[in-house]
C-alpha cells in the first residue's frame, strides 16, 4: 500500500484533521501535518488505536467536542501572483470542471466571483484582478479573503511580482498555499522554486517546513483536485465557521454603474444573510435592496455566508472594501448615509498633511518603523537596505514590508495603509505620479524620494533621534551636612557646612540620613549671610530650602547634583 497522508487517515476516520494530529500526539507522534505522510505499520496503528478510543469514549463526551458555534461555511479564496504565471488559467481551469451550480448550454459568470464544488464541498473564488484590488479591500477594512493562493510558474520561478504579492498576503496574516504551475513545460524546475521560497523563509511542507505546495499544470488540467483539496485543508486546519442568523458581516468587492441596473455592488458575505428588500448602508450611500444576484445572474431571495452576490438598489457606487449593515428602515439607512458623507466633507477640507514628525511620533509609540522601499535599480535597492539596516536609535525596530525595483505604486500605498499608520514610503532615484500622490494623501501615507542614499539615511536616523526622549546622567557637585534648622513661613530652612565640592542654586538634591535616601527634589533657595546666592563652595555655611520636602534633621547629607544629557 501506498504511504497515506494525515488528512486522507481523518477522512476515513470521519474526523477533523486537526483532531487526528492531536490524537496522534498523545500517542507519541508530535509535529506531524495534515500533509504528512505515515507508512502501512503506522497507518494500521493509529486506526487500530484511534478506534479503539472512540469505541470506549463517552456519548456525552464526544458530543460536548463535536459542539462549536456557528456551522462551517465556504473558504473565500484569492488568486495572486507574477504576470503570465497563469493566475486567469487556474481560475478558467477551475471554472470549466468545478464550477457549482453549472448550466446546461455552458457556464456564465456575471459576478466577480463563482463557487467551485469539489465532492459536494463548495469553495468561493473572488475573481481579483491582482494585489493591488486584494489588498484595497484590506485597506479599507474588508476581512474578504479566508486564504490566498500563490501562482508561481515552474518554468520561471519567483519574479518581483512574486514578492510583492507575499508581502501584501503576509500584511493580510492569512494562510498562504503556493501552486506552482506550468509543471508540463520543458524546461519546468520544481525544486528550483522550491529552493527559493525555502531561501526566503518559506520552507515547503515536503522539505520540513510550513509552506504549503502544489504542483499543477492549469492548461492540462494536472494537479487542480490536489489544489482544492488542500484549500479545503487548509480551511478546515483554519476552522472556518460563520452564523447564518448573526450579525451581517460583508463588503464590497467590485462595483460600477450599469445602464439599466443603476449602481451594483459586488458583496462577499462572512457571516450573516442578506435578504432582497433589506434595508442598508454601504459607507456613505444607501438603498433597499432590490435584486440579490447570484453568479449566473439568476436572481434570488438570499445571501448566506461564504457566497459572493451583486446587490442591485444603492443610491450610489459605493467604495470597494466597504462593509455592509443592514439597518431596521429606509428613513435610519437614509440618516447614517448622510451622516458620514458630510463627516468625509468635513475631514476632507481640514486634514492636513502627513508630516515627518506625526509619522515618526507614531514610530516611537510602537518602536518600530515599517518601510516600503522602491528603486530605479537592484544595486541601489541592496545599497540602501544595508544602510538602513545600519541604523541603531534606541530600541527602535526597522521592518521592511516590501522592496522593489521601479516607481512608488497604488499597490505600494494601499500596503503602507493596511498594516499600520508608522509605515514609510521611499522611493530613490524615481518620483511617484499623481494619482499615487493623492491616493498617499488619501490615505495618509507618508512617501519620501531622494537621489542620493547618504541624504536618505540622514534624515530617517535624524528623524529617529529627534523623537527619542533625551537621556541624563548624575554629575555629583558636592556634599553638605544640616548642622541647624531654622522654622521660616511655609518651611524649614536647613542650615548647612559644605563637605565636599559645592552647592549650586539650580541643582538638584539627594537627602540622605543614614544609609537611606529619603527624597530627591529641586533646591529651593539657597542663602549666605541672609543673601540669596547662586553658588556656596566647600569649607563654607550656607542656607538651604528644599522644594516640597521640610523633614528634614540634623546631621542629614545633601548630595547636590545636576542632570547632564547623554549623547545617544
Amino acid at each position: 500500500m501506498a504511504r497515506k497522508r494525515i488528512y486522507e487517515i481523518a477522512k476515513e476516520l470521519a474526523i477533523s484533521s486537526k483532531e487526528l494530529i492531536a490524537k496522534l500526539e498523545e500517542m507519541g507522534m508530535p509535529g506531524l501535518k495534515a500533509t504528512n505522510t505515515v507508512d502501512d505499520d503506522e497507518y494500521s496503528l493509529i486506526l487500530s488505536v484511534y478506534q479503539e478510543d472512540v469505541a470506549v469514549a463517552k456519548p456525552k463526551e464526544r458530543q460536548r467536542k463535536a459542539k462549536k458555534k456557528g456551522v462551517p461555511r465556504a473558504p473565500i479564496i484569492s488568486v495572486l501572483g507574477h504576470i503570465d504565471h497563469g493566475k486567469t488559467t487556474l481560475l478558467d481551469a477551475i471554472r470549466k470542471s468545478h464550477l457549482a451550480d453549472k448550466e446546461a448550454g455552458g457556464i456564465t459568470q456575471t459576478v466577480g466571483a463563482y463557487q467551485a464544488d469539489l465532492h459536494g464541498q463548495k469553495i468561493t473564488f473572488i475573481d481579483t484582478p491582482g494585489h493591488k484590488a486584494f489588498t484595497g479591500m484590506r485597506a479599507r477594512g474588508a476581512m474578504a479573503t479566508d486564504i490566498a493562493i500563490l501562482v508561481i510558474a515552474a518554468d520561471d520561478g519567483i519574479m518581483a511580482q512574486t514578492v510583492e504579492a507575499i508581502d501584501h498576503i503576509q500584511a493580510a496574516d492569512i494562510p498562504m498555499i503556493v501552486a506552482i504551475n506550468k509543471i508540463d513545460k520543458p524546461n519546468a524546475d520544481l525544486k528550483k522554486v522550491m529552493n527559493d521560497l525555502a531561501q526566503r523563509g518559506f520552507t515547503p511542507e515536503d522539505w520540513g517546513g510550513d509552506t504549503v505546495t502544489v504542483p499543477i499544470s492549469a492548461i492540462n488540467n494536472e494537479g487542480i483536485d490536489d489544489l482544492l483539496e488542500m484549500i479545503l485543508l487548509v480551511a478546515e486546519m483554519e476552522d472556518l465557521r460563520a452564523d447564518p442568523d448573526g450579525l451581517l458581516e460583508a463588503s464590497v468587492i467590485e462595483s460600477h454603474l450599469s445602464v439599466g441596473r443603476g449602481p451594483v455592488a459586488t458583496t462577499v458575505i462572512n457571516q450573516g444573510t442578506i435578504h432582497q428588500g433589506d434595508c442598508i448602508v454601504v459607507g456613505s450611500t444607501h438603498g433597499r435592496v432590490r435584486a440579490l444576484l447570484n453568479q449566473k445572474g439568476e436572481q434570488i431571495r438570499k445571501a448566506a455566508p461564504g457566497t459572493v452576490v451583486e446587490i442591485l438598489g444603492l443610491q450610489q457606487v459605493p467604495q470597494v472594501g466597504t462593509p455592509i449593515e443592514i439597518t431596521k428602515n429606509i428613513t435610519q439607512a437614509r440618516q447614517i448615509a448622510a451622516s458620514r458623507s458630510a463627516k468625509q466633507a468635513t475631514e476632507h477640507r481640514i486634514r492636513a498633511p502627513l508630516s515627518v514628525e506625526d509619522l515618526f511620533r507614531e514610530v516611537m509609540e510602537e518602536q518600530k518603523l515599517r518601510l516600503i522601499v522602491k528603486a530605479s535599480s537592484t544595486g541601489a535597492l541592496e545599497a540602501i537596505h544595508h544602510e538602513l539596516n545600519s541604523i541603531t536609535v534606541d530600541s527602535i525596530e526597522l521592518e521592511f514590508l516590501h522592496t522593489g525595483v521601479g516607481a512608488v505604486s497604488e499597490s505600494d500605498i494601499l500596503l503602507a495603509s493596511v498594516v499600520a499608520k508608522n509605515c514609510l514610503v521611499v522611493g530613490f532615484g524615481t518620483k511617484p505620479g499623481s494619482k499615487v500622490t493623492k491616493l498617499a494623501n488619501r490615505e495618509g501615507v507618508l512617501i519620501l524620494s531622494y537621489d542620493i542614499i547618504y541624504e536618505l539615511v540622514e534624515e530617517i536616523e535624524r528623524s529617529l533621534k529627534q523623537m527619542v526622549p533625551p537621556k541624563y546622567e548624575e554629575m555629583k557637585l558636592g556634599e553638605t551636612e544640616v548642622r541647624e534648622l531654622f522654622k521660616v513661613p511655609g518651611g524649614v530652612v536647613a542650615g548647612c557646612a559644605v563637605t565636599a565640592g559645592k552647592v549650586a542654586s539650580n541643582a538638584k538634591i539627594h537627602v540622605v540620613r543614614g544609609n537611606e535616601q529619603l527624597f530627591t527634589g529641586e533646591i529651593m533657595s539657597l542663602r549666605r549671610f541672609k543673601k540669596d546666592a547662586r553658588e556656596v563652595q566647600s569649607g563654607q555655611e550656607c542656607g538651604i530650602r528644599i522644594k516640597d520636602f521640610d523633614s528634614i534633621q540634623v546631621g542629614d547629607k545633601f548630595i547636590i547634583f545636576i542632570l547632564k544629557e547623554v549623547e545617544p
